[in-house]
């Protein structure tokens, strides 16, 4: 027996109108993507490219232009109250009540979403012990560290059971250490069974944490697939970057290079016209390094960075834009 997702996004659209001067601005065009029950899902893109949009979208903080979402089966404009009955949301800023307790924030949302007094004492407590914050409970929230008020904002989402929770670039801000615990605090929780959707622009994050993700850019997905499957996407088996110095180009060189299946110039971040920034999609056998200093030092150009590596979601993003991930 078959189970509907847990979202449907279909053809979603976001425009806001024009202000005074300012042109009217398409935060969303035409997105479509559906998340099963149970799957971690991610959207990863740059700040601005649409992801935190259309979380408003989904969670009905902002109403959509165009399209329809559905929440296990709710339509949320149609619906907006029982949709948000079976969703939470874990915003980018930290909003928690600096005058409650944690354990009253946690019990107030329960009864905001109408739990009896004994069951909502009783999720504070399971799921203070789950987010390993019991010890805080008597504590503020602003007496507490980043990381440690980001488990309070996941377990007060959790108190109604939602259907899905969403995360709106949960490790911002946080110090290495502190990120890391919070992928395990989530991976514990996917794999308890909760549907997790978590917007990022941290391709480790994304990697490391999602079974399927959309690279989103300009409020459009780019490519949509498990993060194995991008990655394996990319032409040839290995990536070689390379940055040079040069009084002629080397792309068309070293593009004819026994080995290069796929050659880019990337954009130079530095605006210097004598630098050759490339990328080359390879099989990497044997001497191919070689060659390509050869071509290098033939041509009189002085080499600033050579890599050769694995593909990651960043050499899918540069290969999808042709740039880096803006912050």
């Amino acid at each position: 027996m078959s189970t509907s997702p847990a979202l449907v996004v279909e053809n979603l659209t976001k425009t806001y109108p024009a202000k005074g001067k300012a042109p009217a601005v398409e935060a969303v065009r035409g997105l479509s993507f559906s998340v099963e029950a149970g799957e971690f899902f991610g959207l990863l893109g740059p700040n601005g490219a649409g992801k935190s949009t259309t979380l408003g979208c989904i969670t009905t903080l902002v109403r959509p232009t165009g399209g329809r979402i559905l929440v296990a089966g709710v339509d949320v404009v149609a619906q907006p109250i029982e949709a948000r009955r079976r969703l939470a949301v874990v915003p980018q800023t930290r909003n928690l009540d600096r005058d409650l307790t944690v354990r009253e924030v946690l019990t107030y949302h329960g009864r905001y979403f109408g739990l009896p007094a004994a069951e909502r004492e009783a999720r504070a407590d399971r799921l203070m012990t789950e987010l390993q914050i019991t010890e805080k409970a008597t504590s503020k929230p602003l007496t507490l560290s980043g990381g440690m008020q980001q488990r309070v904002m996941i377990a007060r989402a959790l108190m109604h059971d939602p259907r899905v929770l969403l995360l709106d670039e949960p490790t911002t801000g946080l110090d290495p250490q502190a990120r890391r615990q919070l992928w395990e605090l989530l991976q514990g929780l996917h794999k308890r069974g909760v549907t997790i959707i978590l917007t990022t622009h941290y391709m480790e994050e994304a990697d490391r944490l999602c079974q399927r993700l959309a690279i989103v850019d300009h409020g459009r997905i780019l490519t949509l697939d498990t993060p194995d499957n991008l990655k394996k996407s990319l032409p040839g088996g290995a990536i070689l970057d390379l940055v040079a110095r040069t009084p002629q180009p080397l792309l068309p060189t070293l593009a004819a290079l026994a080995g290069v299946v796929r050659s880019e110039r990337l954009e130079d971040a530095s605006g210097d016209a004598t630098k050759e920034r490339l990328r080359l999609f390879v099989d990497a056998g044997d001497g191919l390094l070689d060659r390509v200093l050869s071509v290098v030092k033939s041509a009189g150009a002085d080499l600033d960075h050579v890599s050769l590596m694995a593909p990651s979601l960043e050499d899918v993003y540069i290969h999808l834009t042709g740039k880096d991930l803006r912050e």
